[in-house]
Order: structure tokens, then sequence, then C-alpha cells
């Protein structure tokens, strides 16, 4: 019988075929690292999936909205007298109005009193307040007083015809007769 066992025993080795039904404590550490880390992956992958998929819906609503502005825009010059209705002279006046507030105000002052006076006033009033109070104090008095006055002639000029003046713009030496 022990001679017939060992045979066996050599037939089970010989073609691999051993009992694993055993795993040793190692084994068992090592299946379940593998299992985690696949779960992991599946998570991961999991996330990616929905990453992705949100990052579409986010693509397709950004064109969708740019499609929507598109038309939006294509309306407005229409009912504004057709494409490029005056919107170049108005984004030149516009980029204008950027360089100069971007640069010192006491440059910018020099450069400023050289152009004509219907160009300063459509830069100035497309400037921030605060550009324009900078650049007229670094102009010369008689530049700064020039802008000055076209500007408000200009603005008096777009106040509606009911509109009262004001005090400062009053007639002067129009005393009341009951003051005499």
């Amino acid at each position: 019988m022990a001679g017939l066992a060992a045979v066996a025993n050599a037939a089970t080795i010989a073609t691999g075929q051993q009992d694993t039904g055993g795993q040793t404590r190692l084994g068992n550490e090592i299946t379940q690292d593998m299992s985690a880390r696949d779960a992991a992956a599946a998570r991961r992958k999991r996330g990616l999936d929905l990453r992705e998929q949100a990052a579409k819906a986010a693509s397709a609503r950004l064109a969708a909205d740019a499609e929507a502005r598109k038309k939006q825009d294509e309306a407005q010059q229409q009912m504004a007298g057709g494409p490029g209705a005056a919107n170049p002279a108005d984004s030149q006046f516009d980029e204008l109005a950027r360089i100069y507030q971007a640069m010192k105000p006491k440059a910018a002052a020099v450069v400023f009193e050289q152009l004509d006076m219907e160009v300063q006033m459509k830069v100035a009033q497309r400037m921030r307040e605060r550009s324009t109070a900078m650049i007229m104090a670094a102009m010369t008095p008689k530049g700064a007083a020039a802008l000055s006055m076209a500007m408000a002639r200009r603005n008096a000029g777009a106040r509606p015809a009911g509109q009262p003046q004001t005090a400062a713009a009053r007639p002067q030496g129009g005393a009341p007769a009951a003051r005499r």
C-alpha cells in the first residue's frame, strides 16, 4: 500500500495537480489586497466616468449658450440697422480709452492734448471718471478747460428739453425785483 501511495503522489506532482484548498496566511492577504485594489480601481473608474459625463454636459450647455448669444447678437445687429452700423468706430474709441487708462496720467495727458477735440471727448466719455480726472489734472490748464467745456456743451445738448437748468447754469445778473 505504501508503494501505491508513493506512486500516486509522484503522479500528482508530475501533473501539477496539488490540493490548493488550504491556502496559507500570506496567500489570503495577497488575495484580499488584490480584491481591495480592484475595488479601488472600480471606484476610480466610476468617478472618472461621472466626471466625463459632467464635462460633456457642461460643454453642451456652453455650446448652447454661445449659440443663443450669437443669435441674440445677430438680432440686435439687425434691429440696429445691419451688421457693423457705427460699431467699428465705437470699438476704436473703446480701445483708445483702455489704452489711455493703462498709461500713466502724465504721459497720457501729453498725447491726449494733441488729439482732435471730438476724439478727446469720445475717448474721455468711455474712460472711468477717475482715469479721466487724473489725465485732465496732468494736462495744461488750457487743454483741460477746453475738454471740460466741450464735454459740458455735449452733456448740456443731451439734456431733455423739459428738464430745468441748475443754479450754476442759470444766467447771471438776474436778481429778483423784491431784493432791490
